[in-house]
């Protein structure tokens, strides 16, 4: 198993202290947050691109996904949703990352509407994502938060350059256990986020293990060769404890689940 963390517990904080951090924990890879108030993001130039690159490899660190904010099943035109898609692939791509997150979005619409607008969108993006060596991830979220309504999208699409990021938080808050989020997603996985939370109610971040998920039967259930990725929603909640003094323990408990569930 591999560990990475999301940038959105570090909200700004400078790539080269991200990578850092990341490699004095035990970290082998980053989700970064994809968006303007980042250092890295689809308007960031080819020179910062590459500079980067090379600070992340230099600290031993691969960029896992590049998380933006696209939402390939609202309503509206194609037209800007697949081109926004189209600039984190790029951005994806020029990081040497293999997956892009994408939400639903789906909003009020009927369902059925909500799924034709990610279909139809997931379908005209996973071939050039597949070109650039980058995998599009619909993650489970507000529209279609249970692993059971985005694997209804991605059968549909049947596209080796989509898939799912299961994000343990929604499918339980959408009432679905870990089991049935993993049938429903096993032919689509990209990776696992994980997370931790109160309650339902109460979702303030916490260390992992100190919360109400249920993440040892998640964890057991992710596959052995792939990632798990600790999003912790900083940037949402600032007043949660700072994430670098979280990074070494929830890194070992993570391990501790691994080997627990061998």
């Amino acid at each position: 198993m591999k560990y990475a963390f999301s940038t959105l517990g570090l909200p700004g904080t400078p790539l080269e202290r991200s990578a850092g951090l990341a490699a004095a924990h035990g970290y082998q890879g980053l989700e970064l947050r994809a968006h303007p108030e980042e250092p890295l993001h689809p308007a960031s130039s080819a020179a910062d691109r590459a500079a980067g690159l090379r600070t992340l490899t230099s600290a031993g660190v691969t960029v896992l996904g590049v998380a933006g904010y696209a939402r390939v099943a609202a309503p509206g035109p194609d037209e800007p949703v697949l081109a926004e898609v189209q600039a984190l692939v790029r951005l994806a791509a020029d990081l040497e990352a293999p997956y892009v997150r994408v939400f639903p979005g789906g909003g009020e619409q009927p369902p059925a509407d909500a799924d034709g607008h990610a279909v139809r969108r997931l379908r005209a993006a996973a071939p050039f994502a597949e070109r650039h060596g980058v995998r599009i991830l619909l993650e489970t979220h507000d529209s279609h938060r249970t692993g059971t309504a985005t694997a209804r999208v991605l059968d549909r699409v049947a596209h080796p350059g989509a898939g799912a990021l299961w994000d343990v938080l929604h499918t339980w808050l959408g009432g679905e256990s870990p089991a049935e989020s993993s049938r429903a997603l096993a032919r689509h996985l990209g990776y696992v986020q994980v997370k931790d939370v109160a309650s339902a109610r109460e979702l303030t971040p916490l260390g992992l293990g100190g919360g109400a998920l249920p993440l040892a039967e998640a964890v057991a259930l992710a596959p052995r060769n792939g990632w798990l990725c600790w999003e912790y929603e900083k940037r949402w909640y600032p007043a949660a404890d700072e994430l670098p003094e979280r990074l070494g323990p929830g890194r070992e408990y993570l391990e501790r689940l691994v080997r627990d569930a061998a």
